[in-house]
C-alpha cells in the first residue's frame, strides 16, 4: 500500500470515527442542544481538526441521515423478499417502517430532521445530493411495489402509485408520531392501546388497497 493510499484510508477512518462520536452526542443530548465542541470532545479531537472534516453539525447529521436511510431501505428490501404479490409487499413495507421506528428510534428521528432541513452554506452539496438520492431510492422502491400490486391484480387499479405511496408514507409517519408523543394520553382518555391502533391502521390500509 502506497503512502497516499494509506493516508486516504486513515482519513476515511477518522471521518467515520467522528460520525460515530457525533451519534453518541446527538442521540444523548438532542441535535439542538449539541455543539461541535461536544462532538470534538467525544471524538477526542481538537475543534480545528473536526472542522477539517465537517463544516457544521448539520453536515455531520446528514451523514447520520444517510445511514438511517440505508438501514431503512435494507429493512424494506428484506421485508418484501419472498412476499407473493404487490399488496403483501406493500404491507411488509409498512411493517418494516414501524419496526424501524420501534427498534431504531434515534435513526427514525434523524429522518424527521431531514424532512425539516433547510439547505444553507453550512452544508456540503455533495452530501445533500446523496441524501436526496437515497430518499428518492427508498420512495421509488415503495412506488414500484404498489405498481407491481396493480399489475398483478392484488391492488386496486384505480389508484395512482406515486400519490398513494406519498400518502401512505405521510399517514404512517403521522400515526407513529401521534402514538409516540401522545400514546399515553390516548390510552388513558380514550382507552386506546397504541399497538392495537397501529395494527388496526395496517389492516385498514391493507383492505383499502386490496382489489375486489
Amino acid at each position: 500500500m502506497g503512502i497516499a493510499e494509506r493516508r486516504e484510508r486513515e482519513k476515511e477512518q477518522r471521518r467515520l470515527e467522528i460520525i460515530h462520536a457525533a451519534e453518541s452526542v446527538f442521540f444523548s443530548k438532542g441535535f439542538s442542544n449539541a455543539t461541535m465542541d461536544d462532538v470534538a470532545a467525544e471524538a477526542e479531537l481538537s475543534k480545528g481538526t473536526l472542522y477539517i472534516y465537517f463544516k457544521s453539525k448539520e453536515e455531520i447529521y446528514l451523514e447520520i441521515v444517510l445511514k438511517a436511510m440505508r438501514l431503512l431501505k435494507d429493512l424494506f428490501e428484506k421485508g418484501i423478499s419472498g412476499e407473493p404479490n404487490g399488496l403483501c409487499k406493500t404491507r411488509a413495507i409498512g411493517e418494516a417502517y414501524i419496526k424501524f421506528n420501534k427498534e431504531y428510534p434515534n435513526y427514525y428521528r434523524a429522518l424527521l430532521f431531514f424532512s425539516q432541513l433547510e439547505i444553507n452554506d453550512n452544508l456540503q452539496m455533495g452530501t445533500v445530493i446523496k441524501a436526496f438520492s437515497e430518499n428518492k431510492d427508498v420512495m421509488n422502491l415503495f412506488i414500484n411495489v404498489i405498481k407491481e400490486g396493480i399489475d398483478d391484480g392484488s391492488i386496486r387499479a384505480d389508484i395512482d402509485p406515486k400519490k398513494t405511496a406519498l400518502l401512505l408514507w405521510g399517514e404512517t409517519s403521522g400515526i407513529l408520531q401521534l402514538f409516540t408523543l401522545k400514546g399515553h394520553v390516548l390510552d388513558s382518555h380514550f382507552d386506546v392501546d397504541p399497538e392495537e391502533m397501529i395494527r388496526y391502521f395496517m389492516n385498514f390500509t391493507y383492505h383499502s388497497l386490496k382489489a375486489e
